[in-house]
C-alpha cells in the first residue's frame, strides 16, 4: 500500500513523542532518593558563643581629695583606659564584695589611704593592682607598688633649700622620727640644703638660735602628742618646717596650720591647707603611665620607679620664680650635679 505524506507526518510525530517520554522517565530514575533520618535522631543546633565583657579599669580616690588633683588623675587614667578599649570607673571605696560583681575587672589603681589592697588583690587574681604612694606594701603577685626609689637625703636637702628661700631670717626646722636610721642623714642634708641657699645664713634680727632646729619624735609616742613636739619648734620661732611623712597625720597638719607654721612635706594632705608650701614626691602621673603597659599585659609584682617632682605648690609662698629655682636644684640633685653632703 502506498503511504501518503500525511501518514508519514503522523508516523514521525509518534516516534518523536515516544522518544521524549522515554527520556523523561530515564531522568527521573537517575535522581537520588533522600535517606530518611532514623527515628529519634536529634537535629543539629547552632552553638551560641557568649559575647565577652569589655575589660574594666577602676581608679580609687579618696572622697576628700583636692578636686584639681582628682581631676588630673581621672583625666590621665581615663585616657589610658580609652586607648586600651577598657571601660573606666572612679570610686571612693572598694570592697571584696564589689570585686565579685565585676568579673571583667582588669586594672585597679589606688591612691591612699590603703583600702586593704593585699586582701583585694587576693580576691581578684584576674586583675592587676597598682598602689600609688601607699606605705607598708610589698610588690608581689598581682600587686605592684610605686617604688620608694627616692633618696631621703635629696628630699631633705631640697626641703631645706626651699625653707631657707621663703623664710625670714632662715627660721627653719625639721620634724623626724627618732628611731629611723635615715633621720640623721636627713638632718645633715636638710642643713646642707639651707646653707646651699644662704651660705652663712646670718640673721639680721633675733632670736639668734642655731637654725635650722630639729625635733625627733620617739616611735612609741602617741599621735596625740605630736603637737606638743611641734610646739618646741614653734616656741623657738620656727616659721617653716619639713615634716617627715610618717609623722604627717591630719591632726598634726591641722594643728600646724592653725599655728601659722608653713609646712613642706612628701605627701599631698588629704585636705587643702593654706599653710602648705609644696610637696616633694614621686611623679605619680609619670609612674602610672610607665606602669600601664605592664598592667594591661597582666604583669604584676612590679616596683615602679619614678623621679621626684614638686607638687601642690602654693604660689603665695613659693612664687613662680622661686619654684623655678627649686625645680632646677631638684633636677641637678637627681642628675648628681649637686652633692647633698651625705654618703648614699
Amino acid at each position: 500500500m502506498q503511504k501518503t505524506p500525511r501518514f508519514n507526518r503522523i508516523l514521525i510525530l509518534i516516534l518523536l513523542t515516544t522518544t521524549l517520554l522515554a527520556g523523561c522517565s530515564l531522568g527521573k530514575a537517575d535522581q537520588p532518593v533522600p535517606t530518611p533520618l532514623p527515628t529519634g535522631t536529634p537535629m543539629p543546633t547552632a552553638t551560641l558563643t557568649p559575647t565577652p565583657e569589655i575589660p574594666l579599669t577602676i581608679l580609687l580616690l579618696p572622697a576628700d581629695m583636692d578636686q584639681e588633683l582628682s581631676n588630673l588623675y581621672q583625666t590621665v587614667v581615663y585616657g589610658l583606659a580609652q586607648t586600651a578599649g577598657y571601660r573606666f570607673q572612679v570610686r571612693n571605696t572598694l570592697s571584696v564584695a564589689d570585686l565579685a560583681l565585676e568579673p571583667a575587672l582588669k586594672v585597679v589603681i589606688v591612691l591612699p589611704p590603703d583600702p586593704g589592697l593585699t586582701e583585694l588583690a587576693a580576691a581578684a587574681p584576674q586583675a592587676q593592682f597598682l598602689a600609688v604612694n601607699i606605705p607598708g606594701l610589698t610588690a608581689a603577685g598581682n600587686l605592684s607598688v610605686l617604688a620608694d626609689t627616692t633618696r631621703p637625703d635629696i628630699t631633705a636637702f631640697l626641703a631645706g633649700y626651699i625653707a631657707a628661700m621663703i623664710t625670714e631670717d632662715y627660721h627653719a626646722g625639721i620634724m623626724l622620727p627618732k628611731d629611723d636610721p635615715a633621720s640623721p642623714v636627713m638632718v645633715t642634708a636638710y642643713n646642707n640644703g639651707v646653707e646651699y641657699f644662704c651660705g652663712l645664713c646670718n640673721p639680721w634680727a633675733g632670736p639668734f638660735y642655731d637654725y635650722p632646729l630639729v625635733v625627733e619624735i620617739p616611735a612609741d609616742a602617741p599621735q596625740s602628742e605630736y603637737g606638743a613636739y611641734a610646739d618646741y619648734l614653734i616656741n623657738y620661732m620656727v616659721e617653716t618646717m619639713y615634716v617627715h611623712p610618717s609623722l604627717a597625720t591630719p591632726e598634726l597638719l591641722t594643728y600646724l596650720s592653725s599655728s601659722g607654721v608653713l609646712v613642706i612635706g612628701n605627701s599631698t594632705p588629704q585636705k587643702k591647707m593654706g599653710n602648705w608650701v609644696a610637696t616633694i614626691q614621686p611623679d605619680v602621673v609619670h609612674a602610672i603611665q610607665t606602669a600601664w603597659p605592664d598592667l594591661v599585659a597582666g604583669n604584676g609584682g612590679l616596683n615602679v620607679p619614678s623621679p621626684l617632682v614638686l607638687a601642690d605648690v602654693n604660689p603665695e609662698f613659693l612664687t613662680p620664680g622661686k619654684q623655678k629655682m627649686a625645680e632646677q636644684v631638684l633636677s641637678d640633685l637627681q642628675a648628681g650635679y649637686i652633692d647633698t653632703g651625705v654618703n648614699q
